[in-house]
């Protein structure tokens, strides 16, 4: 199986391994039998499918690329062709990967005592828990160093008190990796959903992401015991090495996002007639899927190059946010041009460009907005900061 058809233009597919081959299909599979046929009315209905998560886990999705008891030790492009197959389906399945393997349970795993890791990490695998992890404030957006959720020691435990906004998956989690400041800077705490004085919402009135949960939470003076901090995480760059997890798999997932507009595009532009002929016969719709084609392809071979780089321990945050940045801007540009080639059916239901539009800008936002990635490719080029 190819991962796709459209990457014989460049034959990305022979640059994998049997194995990445594997994962790759056992990822379509799924999207294809358990997401597709329901997705457009799961994003109507804003619904999403808890039973999917234990399914996932079967499949060893959940924290695939971490190494720990009861996790799949895959490598960094495997996990990447993952999320790009997900996301092909919708992005709010990949952002659940995403929230789950590369932000909750890579914390643990990077950051957790032995006893965390042995409590959290193989149940979460398998899909019998899930957690969230909650950074994002409701005034702090992409500046968390001002952060606002406090936690003091009181004896032998820690009290946090805060607020956190855009957490993804909190009204479903079991734990929580909650990121507070304290008098020695920030620390990360796992906190069980079930502690009292926590409480999560889910946010509605969403437009995008309608298919996933993200949500506002509470925590009023939730008291956990000292064995709940993560011994490992010292201040923001604790959370900032969870965040270019996650960031990493939207290289691969915006993309996929992007190959199922331009599929959708093609076959539409040789079966829809106008003026006696397809409209793909004109040179301005030939065109069009053509640029689409060029960006998608160059997407796909820059994610298979930081794969490459990240399973050989060399890549860096700056060339995360080239591939983040470039990844998410050219999907939603594919995406917009699918529309034009549809026509006014492509707003409709009928089709999934306007749903991965629609999705795509959250994505273009959350683990860094466009703009946060220039500064930080820029501070590179420059050597000077300009985020203030």
């Amino acid at each position: 199986m190819t991962v796709s058809p459209l990457d014989e233009a460049f034959s990305i597919d022979h640059l994998l391994s049997d194995e990445e081959r594997s994962w790759a299909a056992k990822a379509r599979a799924f999207a294809a039998d358990r997401i597709r046929p329901v997705i457009e009315q799961d994003f109507e209905d804003k619904h999403f499918r808890r039973e999917l998560v234990a399914e996932l886990g079967a499949l060893g999705f959940l924290g695939m690329h971490l190494t720990d008891d009861g996790c799949a030790g895959a490598g960094a492009v495997s996990y990447g062709l993952v999320c790009h197959e997900l996301e092909a389906a919708d992005s709010g399945w990949r952002t659940f990967v995403s929230v789950q393997g590369s932000l909750a349970m890579s914390a643990i795993s990077k950051f957790g005592s032995a006893e965390q890791k042995a409590e959290w990490l193989p149940p979460m695998a398998r899909g019998e828990r899930i957690g969230c992890f909650a950074l994002t404030e409701p005034d702090g957006g992409s500046d968390p160093a001002a952060m606002s959720t406090r936690a003091r020691r009181d004896g032998g435990d820690w009290v946090i008190t805060g607020t956190k906004r855009w957490i993804g998956l909190a009204v479903l989690a079991d734990v929580a990796v909650v990121w507070a400041a304290t008098d020695d800077g920030v620390r990360g705490f796992l906190v069980p959903t079930a502690t009292p004085g926590f409480s999560a919402v889910a946010i509605d009135g969403k437009l995008s992401m309608r298919a996933s949960v993200q949500c506002d939470v509470v925590l009023d003076e939730v008291r956990v015991p000292a064995t709940a901090q993560l011994p490992g995480a010292r201040g923001l760059s604790g959370p900032f090495s969870c965040l270019n997890e996650a960031r990493y798999g939207i290289v691969w997932g915006a993309m996929g996002a992007a190959r199922d507009c331009l599929e959708v595009s093609i076959a539409r532009a040789t079966t829809r007639e106008v003026f006696g002929r397809p409209i793909g016969a004109t040179q301005l719709i030939q065109e069009k899927l053509a640029n689409m084609l060029v960006e998608y392809e160059k997407g796909m071979l820059l994610a298979l190059h930081l794969g490459r780089l990240k399973e050989a321990g060399r890549l860096t945050p700056t060339q995360i946010s080239v591939g983040k940045l470039n990844s998410v801007r050219e999907a939603l540009a594919i995406a917009r041009e699918a529309r034009t080639i549809l026509g006014g059916d492509g707003i409709t239901s009928a089709f999934p460009v306007m749903r991965h539009m629609a999705n795509l800008e959250s994505v273009r936002t959350y683990e860094g907005t466009d703009e946060i990635h220039t500064l930080v490719l820029g501070r590179a080029l420059t050597g000077l900061a300009a985020f203030a």
